[in-house]
């Protein structure tokens, strides 16, 4: 049963009349409601990121041989991944974009700044492919050149992300009892 009032679309309709034209929005068959939650989950785990100083960054986390700046590292550089693949649904790629190579060993040195903004521009990055796909693309094929992602459709990439997130979240629990990494 569909509920006679959603705050969220409420919302939604708000944003769009102050946005105005021009502003771009996901495509009506889009899963709103699992993009709600995959972009509330990457706030989570954004502000969750920013509140850590640098050396509890460097602290190992719930995984075994890993530091939280591991996990942030992987986090990122699945979402950049997963970002450029839904972009080879939309059209072409960028010379940049067809050269990339995820780098681990690099990644993890970062200093802390340029890890937390690696970690919030993948994350803007991914939100800006969901969003501009086409109704029709969402049934699209998604693959990655190296196939190390390859989804039926975009939805599936989208779960996929949202269980990714669900299990980081849930690896740790610290900090004044709330979720970390």
């Amino acid at each position: 049963m569909t509920p006679l009032f959603d705050p969220d679309e409420e919302a939604r309709d708000a944003l769009r009349a102050r946005q105005g034209a021009g502003a771009r929005y996901d495509a009506p068959v889009a899963p709103h409601d699992q993009l709600l939650l995959a972009r509330r989950g990457a706030a989570f785990f954004a502000r969750v990121l920013n509140e850590l100083t640098d050396r509890e960054l460097d602290a190992p986390s719930a995984c075994d041989g890993l530091s939280r700046r591991h996990i942030v590292s992987e986090v990122s550089l699945s979402a950049r991944a997963m970002a450029i693949a839904i972009k080879s649904v939309r059209g072409g790629l960028s010379e940049d974009e067809e050269a990339w190579q995820p780098n681990m060993p690099m990644t993890v040195t970062l200093p802390a700044r340029a890890l937390r903004f690696l970690y919030t521009h993948s994350d803007i990055h991914l939100n800006v492919e969901f969003r501009d796909l086409s109704s029709s693309q969402w049934d699209m094929s998604v693959h990655s050149r190296e196939a190390a992602l390859a989804f039926p459709d975009a939805m599936s990439a989208l779960q996929a992300y949202m269980r990714a997130a669900e299990a980081l979240a849930a690896l740790e629990k610290g900090r004044r009892g709330q979720v970390s990494f």
